[in-house]
C-alpha cells in the first residue's frame, strides 16, 4: 500500500488523487488496450528531483502507442512537462512515476475506437528489492524462460495486456 498523493495528471490537468477514476467498462481494462512506463526520480545533492531519462522513457511510451496504432494527443514535451507538474504539485523529490495511456470508456469490442486517456501518477516508492540493496547486493538468477521472438507479438512496446 502506498500513501495517497495530492494530485495526478489526467488528460492535461492536475486532478485531486481521490477524484482520479475510470469507469469499470473502460476498454483499456477489458482488453488491456494501453501502454505504460515506469520511471524513477532521484533527489540530487541540491535537493531538486532529477527524473531518470525522462525523454527516453516518454519517447518509448509514444512508440508503444504507435505499435498499438493508438492516437494520443500530447507531444513528447507535454508529457515531460506533465511529469514535472506532478512532482511539483506533490512536492516529490524521490519517487516512482507511472505514465499510462489507455483507451477509455465508450463502445465495447476490439474495434471500438474510444477516446484515449493519458495519466501520469507519482508516489514515493522505495527500492523494489528492499533497503540497503545497493550496499548488500541482490540475490539474482537467470530465468529459463526465453523472450518471445519480435514477430510473435508486440514485444517492443510496453503494452498493458501482454
Amino acid at each position: 500500500m502506498f500513501n495517497k498523493m495530492k494530485s495526478i495528471w489526467i488528460d492535461g490537468k492536475l486532478v485531486p488523487w481521490d477524484d482520479a477514476k475510470i469507469h469499470v467498462m473502460n476498454t483499456g481494462l477489458h482488453y488491456g488496450w494501453g501502454v505504460f512506463e515506469g520511471i524513477r526520480a532521484y533527489e540530487c545533492v541540491d535537493g531538486r528531483p532529477a527524473v531518470f531519462r525522462i525523454r527516453e522513457h516518454m519517447q518509448r511510451l509514444i512508440d508503444s502507442c504507435k505499435i498499438l496504432m493508438m492516437d494520443y494527443k500530447y507531444s513528447l514535451d507535454e508529457l515531460c512537462q506533465g511529469t514535472i507538474e506532478v512532482l511539483r504539485d506533490n512536492n516529490l523529490k524521490e519517487c516512482y512515476i507511472r505514465p499510462i495511456i489507455f483507451e477509455g470508456e465508450g463502445g465495447m469490442g476490439l474495434i471500438a475506437y474510444n477516446p484515449v486517456n493519458v495519466v501520469i501518477a507519482a508516489w514515493p516508492w522505495p527500492s523494489y528489492l528492499g533497503d540497503g540493496i545497493a550496499e548488500k547486493g541482490a540475490k539474482v538468477k537467470v530465468s529459463s524462460f526465453s523472450r518471445h521472438h519480435p514477430n510473435v507479438g508486440m514485444v517492443r512496446g510496453k503494452i498493458c495486456g501482454q
